[in-house]
């Protein structure tokens, strides 16, 4: 299968957006959902546990111990009782519930009595190399994170080696600083694709000076569409660690504020590499239309160039070709104002030297206005 095939086979993503008129808050689950699989982070200065839970139903009182930080990871969404239990439990609202399983929201960040959330948007190649645009919430109390997601894969093992290491703030921070931990690994992965990119499009600047083709203007266009769909997820993310930095919610500590500014300058920096890798794709698109017309404007060039040289020769054997006798074959009568040449001895000899001379005349004509180079 060639690369163009794939091209056209490439998987896109559907979101279920809920009906019109239909009651806020509404739980949605997709009938395709994964099995949930949740991973529950006990940590502090000198602890570190990990288990997987089967259900979150005991939830309340394994995060009750405030000597601890809490991080539960929740992968999959398929189990209504798992969202009934964070809204009874944790106390989490049903609107956010429906932000969090209708996967399709921009990043935010919202402050509600007794917890914040905020969305941020994971990217990563799929086995396709495809980009994989997924949504992963946040639900921060006091002492506890809780993240969702509805896939398996994600860009977050850095931290988890962190956590399990214990160097760093990673383990004193609280679950403020967990949080702008994995918001930041999420933006970082967002300079490893734009750097991606960034070579794709010097590989196929390089096609375009050595053997440009169509694939140049398919690869290309597919990194530019690519580009405007980070692009409308980086501004919402700038915006959304602007409001965590203005927040006065008491679950963001004033450290974590100070590393929140770090992640809001990589936001930023993203943001001046989006806007230059997309004017270089511009320019890529352009610079192949132009060598494109450079190319037919050559091929236009030589055909002009043959039809000038041949156009005075057709002209002449067209002329000689009506045989116009200069003698009436039933009468003998001389017909003087018919072709004189017509039954010359060296005539077809005499014609095929003049237009041979002016081929020629024609030739270093075109050769002298440097039609040829």
């Amino acid at each position: 299968m060639t690369k163009q095939q794939k091209r056209k086979q490439r998987k896109h993503k559907h979101y279920s957006l809920p009906e019109a008129g239909s009651s806020p808050g509404l739980v949605y689950i997709d009938p395709n959902a994964l099995k949930p699989v949740i991973k529950l982070y006990k940590y502090s200065s000198n602890v570190y546990e990990v288990r997987e839970l089967e259900h979150l139903d005991n939830i309340r009182q394994i995060i009750a111990d405030k000597n601890f930080t809490f991080w539960v990871e929740i992968k999959g969404f398929n189990s209504p009782a798992l969202f009934e239990t964070l809204r009874q439990d944790i106390g989490v609202s049903k609107l956010v519930l429906e932000d969090i399983t209708r996967t399709y929201h921009r990043p935010k960040f919202e402050e509600y009595e007794g917890y914040d959330f905020a969305v941020s948007r994971m990217l990563h190649f799929d086995e396709n190399d495809d980009l994989d645009n997924v949504q992963v919430s946040f639900v921060l109390t006091d002492n506890t994170l809780f993240t969702l997601q509805e896939g398996y894969e994600d860009c977050l093992e850095p931290i988890r080696n962190r956590l399990r290491i214990g160097k760093g703030n990673i383990r004193v921070g609280g679950s403020s600083y967990l949080m702008y931990a994995l918001m930041d690994v999420i933006i970082d992965r967002y300079f490893q694709i734009l750097g991606k990119w960034g070579e794709d499009l010097d590989v196929i600047e390089d096609r375009l000076f050595e053997k440009p083709d169509r694939t140049v203007m398919y690869d290309t266009q597919m990194i530019k569409r690519n580009l405007i769909g980070i692009r409308r997820v980086l501004w919402p993310e700038r915006d959304k660690l602007n409001d965590i930095l203005r927040t006065d919610s008491p679950r963001i500590t004033e450290q974590t504020k100070m590393y929140i500014k770090d992640a809001y300058d990589h936001c930023i920096q993203i943001i001046d590499i989006v806007e230059s890798l997309k004017e270089i794709s511009v320019t890529n698109m352009d610079m192949y239309l132009s060598i494109i017309s450079n190319r037919m404007n050559e091929v236009m060039k030589v055909l002009t160039i043959m039809s000038s040289i041949f156009i005075p020769l057709t002209f002449i054997a067209g002329i000689y070709g009506m045989n116009f006798s200069r003698e009436d074959p039933v009468t003998g009568k001389v017909l003087p104002l018919n072709m004189p040449e017509l039954y010359e001895e060296h005539g077809y000899l005499y014609t095929m030297i003049l237009m041979g001379v002016i081929a020629i005349v024609q030739i270093i004509f075109f050769w002298r206005k440097g039609w040829f180079k």
